[in-house]
């Protein structure tokens, strides 16, 4: 059932999130009990910077509904769940570094030491690193990259600007 439900969701639910403007980028078909459970991953498109914001995803996840509720691909009663890929996704595929640009990554090369620096880009196929701190730069080709990830960075209560020194307790 999955596979051939997730090929026809697929072919329903794309160009609805494409025309919404993001990119889809995960299609999951499950049973729980009598109900279908539907998982859309998506995301921005490669060429923006940041997070997808939770208002976005909820109205694209009104539209994919509509969509699929009209086309009735999935028979019968079915939950749909849309989310975002998230920090701890392991970057394999180029769009996935084009997103990271200006994120912390760490790279684990297939020969050579592994490097934690800031993404500044991603240029004829190699990753532009720069290190925090001592602004030393590094180039990667993707084909030496053995796997990456973002790393989530937490600043200190002490770093964190809550404006308002001047006030009392």
């Amino acid at each position: 059932m999955a596979k051939h439900t997730e090929g026809s969701v697929r072919r329903v639910v794309e160009p609805v999130v494409t025309d919404a403007g993001l990119h889809l980028e995960d299609v999951a078909v499950t049973s729980a009990g009598a109900r279908s459970v539907v998982r859309l991953t998506v995301d921005l498109a490669e060429d923006e910077l940041g997070s997808l914001d939770l208002d976005r995803v909820a109205d694209v996840s009104r539209l994919v509904s509509d969509a699929l509720d009209a086309d009735g691909t999935v028979s019968g009663a079915y939950v749909l769940e849309v989310g975002t890929p998230g920090t701890s996704r392991p970057l394999t595929e180029l769009r996935h570094f084009k997103r990271a640009r200006g994120r912390l990554v760490r790279v684990a090369r297939t020969d050579g030491p592994q490097v934690t620096a800031r993404l500044a880009d991603v240029v004829d196929g190699a990753l532009h690193l720069v290190e925090d701190g001592t602004g030393t730069q590094t180039q990667i080709a993707l084909t030496d990259v053995a796997h990456a990830n973002v790393e989530v960075e937490l600043k200190r209560m002490s770093e964190v600007d809550l404006g308002d020194d001047d006030e009392e307790n």
